[in-house]
């Protein structure tokens, strides 16, 4: 039995992947700061992105239905803060980025210590030490 198959192993491994990208966008976001005209981006929230990935998808049955739209487009999405924008006509404000990238860095180590912890129990339940 491979445990990087069990569901709950997969799902920490899908929330760390996530992590790890909206760190590159927000790494991105800070670096474009005093770029005129750059707009923030942030991704797609990871419990919508389950949600999404939980529901039932439709099947074409016959070739009269129409085609369904992919249930993910582009991952990063445009904020909206047209009220705030810098006097090089962009909407990065590097506290708010910060802060994101403060909290997906928590976000991060507490995924990851529940993979050590779960990666333990399951080691115990066999047996096994270390």
């Amino acid at each position: 039995m491979d445990p990087g198959k069990l569901p709950l192993f997969q799902l920490a491994e899908r929330r760390l992947s996530w992590l790890d990208r909206r760190q590159q966008v927000l790494a991105q976001n800070i670096a474009n700061a005093d770029t005129p005209g750059y707009a923030a981006r942030d991704l797609v929230p990871f419990a919508q992105r389950v949600a999404r990935a939980a529901a039932p998808s439709l099947l074409r049955t016959t070739p009269l239905h129409l085609p369904v739209a992919p249930v993910f487009g582009r991952e990063a999405r445009v904020e909206r803060l047209a009220a705030e924008r810098t006097p090089v006509a962009n909407a990065v404000q590097v506290e708010r980025e910060l802060m994101k990238v403060a909290e997906t860095e928590t976000q991060h180590s507490l995924t990851l210590g529940l993979y050590r912890s779960f990666a333990g129990l399951l080691r115990t339940a066999l047996g096994r030490s270390a």
